[in-house]
């Protein structure tokens, strides 16, 4: 099977990735000047009348000096204030709606490294900003490159902390759980990436009446994703299996992703996890229409919800993407295999602890384990490579003509038994490759394949940059 190659593009911006603004503290555009000038930009562009704009963050050391640039340059732009301090991104988002601002703005590089930081932003509903709004803010920075104006005195912004921040999205993940459903029969383990909710996860699942033990629950500023997390499962998986629990839960460091283990030690990722979800619904009769996944998504998921009589459809990478499908299509679930799932009759952003919750409903529902209820899809095998490249090359290598040729060659040999993406990563300076099959060393040996061009590719270049 062809990967669509719509799914190979995405709109150019200028600063913009797929989830915000990223990149390395200290190395432009993150840098506090610069967060500065967005501050003041997005105050120019979003808010119109409504004079509120909320600011959380994740526990990387770097969010206390950015959470103060933007803060000064909303001011400047004359827009209120109101300091959430660290809160997983889904609890941004709920408050943005929840306390009637205009915009939300997170403070976060989810599942990448504390050196790392970046900026991502909520509309007035609780959703990602379509392209639209984010080249708007660009052409606002350009505007601030060459003249920041700051407005007269009785009309800069005030700064607020929002004390019950905390406190009223626990309360809201909670009512999410059905009332029929207790979690007392659960053992699980957390693994909090010593991220954004390190604070809040403990406490929502131990207060439903799960026995809990934690990890990555002691944030320094320093240790966020650190050998923890959804990216890094090793240590929960031997935690589950030490501790005889019957599932752990991984979070990433912003808290908007999830992926799972079973009580066999065995990673349950986000395309079993959206399976159980739609299986659920179509079960209760509560989902229609369909679900949508990425060009990401295992060829496995698809089939496994055309059985369910749903249909499915593929977007670009990225949550935001898979959300405007959603309200395109009046759809309720999708999500992505890296755990980010929507689901839009609870809420309009990916959200880590929600989606456990309702998988949590659904085994107890079932009586069923996390390792019997997955078995309902078959995943097909994947080979991911990740080609670390500098981010000015990658242009040049993914048109390589020597690339190209190979990509197509690999096509025609996986033909309707498989797929192929390649694609730059839209949150790290990398270059993702994705092959999908069932010959397992055959996907294996064109992923590396491709991974050896590319490689090549990216040294040649770096090479002539050096001598230039």
């Amino acid at each position: 099977m062809r990967q669509n190659t719509a799914c190979r593009t995405e709109p150019h911006r200028k600063y913009f990735g797929t989830d915000g603004i990223r990149g390395k503290v200290g190395i432009y555009p993150i840098t506090p000047e610069f967060v500065l000038k967005l501050g003041w930009a997005v105050g120019r562009v979003l808010v119109n009348g409504n004079n509120k704009v909320l600011i959380g963050k994740d526990t990387r050391i770097s969010g206390y000096m950015f959470e103060s640039a933007l803060e000064a340059g909303l001011s400047a732009a004359g827009v209120d204030i109101y300091l959430l301090g660290p809160l997983p991104t889904p609890g941004i988002a709920y408050l943005t709606q929840a306390l009637g601002a205009k915009a939300g703005i997170v403070i976060s590089a989810s599942h990448n490294p504390y050196e790392d930081n970046g900026i991502k932003f909520f509309s007035n509903e609780g959703t990602k900003l379509p392209d639209a709004t984010e080249c708007a803010i660009e052409a606002q920075l350009d505007e601030a490159n060459f003249h920041l104006d700051t407005v007269e005195s009785a009309k800069l912004g005030k700064a607020y902390r929002v004390k019950s921040a905390a406190t009223r999205y626990i309360n809201f993940c909670k009512s999410t759980l059905p009332k029929n459903i207790t979690l007392g029969s659960f053992r699980i383990v957390l693994d909090c990436a010593n991220g954004a909710t390190y604070h809040i996860a403990p406490q929502i699942f131990s207060e439903l009446g799960a026995k809990i033990t934690v990890l990555g629950a002691e944030p320094n500023g320093l240790n966020i994703n650190m050998g923890c997390g959804s990216t890094q499962l090793n240590i929960l998986q031997k935690k589950v299996l030490s501790e005889k629990a019957d599932l752990g839960i991984a979070f990433d460091g912003d808290g908007d992703r999830v992926l799972m283990v079973d009580h066999c030690g065995e990673i349950v990722d986000g395309d079993e996890l959206l399976f159980l979800l739609a299986k659920d619904g179509v079960n209760k009769h509560t989902i229609k229409g369909g679900i949508v996944g990425t060009a990401m998504s295992n060829l496995g998921l698809e089939l496994a919800i055309k059985e369910l009589g749903l249909g499915f459809e593929r977007t670009l990478v990225g949550d935001r993407y898979v959300n405007e499908r959603l309200q395109e299509k009046e759809w309720q679930l999708g999500g992505e295999a890296s755990g980010h799932i929507i689901f839009r009759d609870i809420i309009n952003t990916g959200d880590g602890i929600i989606i456990a919750l309702q998988i949590l409903a659904v085994l107890q529902s079932a009586k069923q384990s996390l390792h019997d209820a997955k078995k309902g899809m078959r995943k097909f095998p994947q080979v991911l490579i990740n080609v670390p490249t500098h981010p000015s090359l990658i242009k040049e290598i993914t048109a390589n003509f020597f690339l190209k040729n190979a990509i197509a060659e690999a096509e025609k040999l996986l033909a309707n038994r498989g797929r192929l993406l390649l694609r730059p990563s839209g949150t790290e300076p990398i270059i993702r490759i994705m092959v999908e099959g069932n010959d397992t060393q055959q996907i294996q040996a064109i992923a590396e394949h491709l991974a050896k061009i590319v490689n090549s590719t990216n040294a040649n270049l770096n090479s002539r940059m050096l001598k230039s």
